[in-house]
Order: structure tokens, then C-alpha cells, then sequence
């Protein structure tokens, strides 16, 4: 009898475990059921060939780049976001997917990842609580003598400016001489022990510097040539291409639809140019560059200077061409001084130096910084602010690189980092108003 009613009472509580189980299996299911959100198509495509990026050669890498940057401009900022949010740490395609919600303004879900960046060379103290961390010994690479001397003396006082200007531990600076060749001036300033390098200037240094993967002092280079940043630095400009990034993204704000692109015939014309319809066709806005197609537009971007601009913008409104908005880059500014002509240019509004629109910590108001320095007025201005901004990248990369949404405020303008080392620029904006160009406080958006 007491077998029995043992095995009697095991074989129930097997039955209840097993039922229990049952249950939990049940459970299980109805979790599982549960709509687990999915991944746009467009996105799941991208990440694939991000993960080929890497092994492919030049040419191949960088049309490689521009599919993944044209089906991540199919997204939404919704989906964009999600998307970019949801790929796992490590994940090839989170460079240009944060990259992409940078350059639409949008936030960050999480820092870039920076695994091979180094802050802590040479013995650098911590970083101050504004994230402050400056290099102890710094080469500036910048061709002091021959064609560029006169840019690359804008761009030293600038960088001086603001160097002088901060009353925290500074580094000491070295300047070399890159007119006779970028590498070797680079070179020499391993050789005497910096361990942060600023420059070169060219593109073509740039290039010529980068081809080594691996350099063994890391570089703030002053250009962007045809190659990536090796990992570990960084790459600060204005180029033309980034400029009409931003004027696109100016127009996708304001629902443009169908855009109408005129270009002057300069090399950095162009490139903006360029760089503005391949953003708009892939964020779905229509632009042409023709002036038969320009009937029906509802916005017009410039790539020209003023004389250039007033005369075309007579013979659009001599074809009846109306467009409710009108964008342009920096260079209309070039050719006006005279508010009767310059009244033509009424309503169009550019990116300008944020200098221009703004007290800039650390530098003086433009018009006192050119009443002490020839390279702090003019067409130079804009290089002397550059390499203000060379100084402020130099003292705070570290905040820039491995913090989420983190930037500083510069001379031409609001500067972060994106996954691949490249400085991004958020400009101010000015408008046209009775001739005369007019700074935009709420910064154009």
C-alpha cells in the first residue's frame, strides 16, 4: 500500500509539473506572437553591403558608399532613426546611418564607435568638465612659402587667435613648412616627438598623408581629399560638397519639390552643384538644371556669384519663373556692396561663418578682430575662422569623438564629428533684405 501511494503521488506531481510546463509553454507562445518591429527594406540592404565596405577596393568602396547613402535616403526621419537605433554595437552600416541623421539634424541613438581612438598619449591630463583635452605638443603641417602662403597665413592666425586666446594648460606648437612636400614635413614632426599633427592644407596632401593606414601620430587634416580618414583621425573643411548638402537639406525642410539648379563654371560651382541635386534626387526631390524645365518650380539654388546671379534671375522673371524659395551658396556674396544692384538678390538666403551672425567665445566681434588683422577681413576672413575652428577641434576631439550628439560652437559654425572621422558643419544663414545681407537669428530653420 505505501508503494502504491507513493507512486501515486509522484505520478500526480509529475502530472502537475508537466501541466505547469504546459503552461509556460503556452506563455511562450503568446510572447512570440507579439509584433516585434522590423527593419525597413531599404535599410536591410544597406547593412549588407556596409558589411562588404571595407574589403572592397577604392573606386568600388566609394560607389559602394554612395548606394548605401541613396537607400538610407529612402527612409523617413521616423525610420531613419528606428532604424539606426536598433543596429547592433559594431554594426558597419551605424557610420552612415548616423551620419545620414546628422546631416538632417536629427540626434544620435548612441555614440559613433571609436574603438582605435586614443586620447591618452604623451601623458595628457584628464579632460576639464567642458571636455577641454588638448594635445601636449602640436605640429602645424601648412605651406608657409610659395602659391597657398597667403591662405596658409589666414589660417595660422586664426588658429593662433584662438590658441592665445584660451587662459587653460596650452600645448606647445611647432609650425612646419608643407610647401616642399607634406610627407616629409610630416615626417619631421614625428620625428620631434608631437603626438597630434594639424594640417596639411591641399587635398592632395591630404591624400598623400592618409595613404598610410596606420600613421603613427594622429592628423586634424585641414582638407578632404579622395580618402577616408584612417581610423583615429579626423578630417575639417569647407568644401563645396558639404555646402550643398546643407543648402538640399535647407530646401527638403521647407518641402521643396521640384527644384531648379544654376551653376557657374568655377570648379567649387560646380561641386556644390553636384553635391545638392545627388542629395535632393535621393531624398525624392526632382531638380533640373535646365532652364526649359524651369516652369513649375518651387525653389531655386544658386551656384554662382552676384553679377552672375542678378542676371539670371532677370531672365527668370522675364519667363515668368516664380519660385517661392531661393537658396544660395557663400559665393553670392561675391560682387555686391551696392544695396541699389544687390536688391535683385532680395529673399535669397546662404550659409555664412557663424562669426558673421554671432559672438564667437574666445574671438572677437569680426569687425575689431579686422581693425588688428589683415586676414580677419575680406575673402580671407572666412580662412581665418577656419583655423580658429582648426584650434577648437584640436582642444576637444575627444568630447566630439566619443560622445552622442556632442558639439562646439565655432566660427563657421556649429561643428561634430561623424563615424568616419569627417567634421560636419552646421552653418548660420543670412537673407538678402533691402541689398543688403541680413544674419538669420533663428538660423535659417
Amino acid at each position: 500500500m505505501a508503494r502504491k501511494h507513493l507512486v501515486g503521488r509522484f505520478t500526480r506531481s509529475l502530472c502537475c509539473a508537466l501541466f505547469l510546463l504546459a503552461l509556460a509553454a503556452c506563455a511562450s507562445v503568446e510572447v512570440d506572437r507579439t509584433p516585434v518591429a522590423t527593419m525597413h527594406p531599404a535599410t536591410a540592404e544597406a547593412q549588407a553591403l556596409a558589411r562588404a565596405h571595407a574589403g572592397l577596393p577604392g573606386p568600388a568602396r566609394a560607389g559602394n558608399a554612395a548606394r548605401i547613402e541613396a537607400l538610407l535616403a529612402q527612409l523617413d526621419d521616423a525610420s531613419l532613426a528606428r532604424d539606426a537605433g536598433a543596429l547592433a554595437v559594431g554594426d558597419p552600416l551605424y557610420n552612415f546611418a548616423g551620419r545620414a541623421l546628422l546631416n538632417r539634424g536629427l540626434s544620435l541613438p548612441r555614440p559613433f564607435d571609436r574603438g582605435e581612438w586614443n586620447f591618452d598619449a604623451a601623458g595628457r591630463p584628464p579632460a576639464d568638465r567642458d571636455g577641454y583635452r588638448p594635445p601636449m605638443r602640436v605640429a602645424l603641417l601648412l605651406p608657409l612659402t610659395g602659391g597657398q602662403a597667403a591662405a596658409a597665413t589666414a589660417v595660422r592666425d586664426g588658429f593662433l587667435t584662438g590658441y592665445y586666446g584660451e587662459g587653460r594648460r596650452r600645448p606647445e606648437v611647432r609650425f612646419y613648412d608643407s610647401a616642399s612636400g607634406a610627407n616629409a614635413a610630416y615626417a619631421r614632426a614625428v620625428a620631434d616627438g608631437n603626438d597630434f599633427v594639424v594640417g596639411p592644407l591641399a587635398r592632395e596632401e591630404v591624400d598623400a598623408v592618409f595613404a598610410n593606414d596606420t600613421p603613427p601620430v594622429p592628423l586634424l587634416a585641414l582638407n578632404r581629399g579622395s580618402r577616408m580618414p584612417p581610423a583615429g583621425n579626423a578630417s575639417f573643411s569647407l568644401s563645396p560638397e558639404d555646402e550643398g548638402i546643407s543648402l538640399a537639406q535647407y530646401l527638403i525642410d521647407r518641402g521643396a519639390r521640384r527644384v531648379l539648379i544654376a551653376s557657374g563654371g568655377e570648379d567649387a560651382q560646380r561641386r556644390s552643384a553636384g553635391a545638392a541635386k545627388a542629395q535632393l534626387e535621393r531624398r525624392g526631390v526632382q531638380a533640373t538644371e535646365e532652364m526649359t524645365g524651369a516652369q513649375g518650380v518651387d525653389a531655386v539654388l544658386l551656384a554662382m556669384k552676384a553679377p552672375q546671379a542678378r542676371a539670371l534671375l532677370a531672365r527668370l522673371a522675364a519667363a515668368g519663373v516664380v519660385a517661392a524659395t531661393r537658396v544660395a551658396t557663400a559665393q553670392i556674396t561675391s560682387g555686391t556692396g551696392k544695396a541699389g544692384e544687390d536688391a535683385a538678390l532680395d529673399g535669397i538666403v546662404f550659409p555664412t561663418e557663424a562669426w558673421a551672425a554671432r559672438n564667437v567665445a574666445g574671438l572677437p566681434a569680426q569687425a575689431r578682430a579686422a581693425e588688428r588683422l589683415g586676414t580677419a577681413k575680406g575673402p580671407a576672413a572666412r580662412l581665418f575662422a577656419f583655423g580658429f575652428d582648426a584650434w577648437l577641434l584640436t582642444a576637444y576631439l575627444e568630447r566630439l569623438a566619443l560622445s552622442a550628439n556632442a558639439d562646439i560652437a565655432g566660427a563657421t559654425g556649429q561643428l561634430s564629428l561623424d563615424g568616419f572621422g569627417n567634421v560636419l558643419r552646421r552653418p548660420s544663414w543670412s537673407r538678402f533684405a533691402g541689398g543688403v545681407p541680413v544674419p538669420l537669428d533663428d538660423g535659417g530653420r
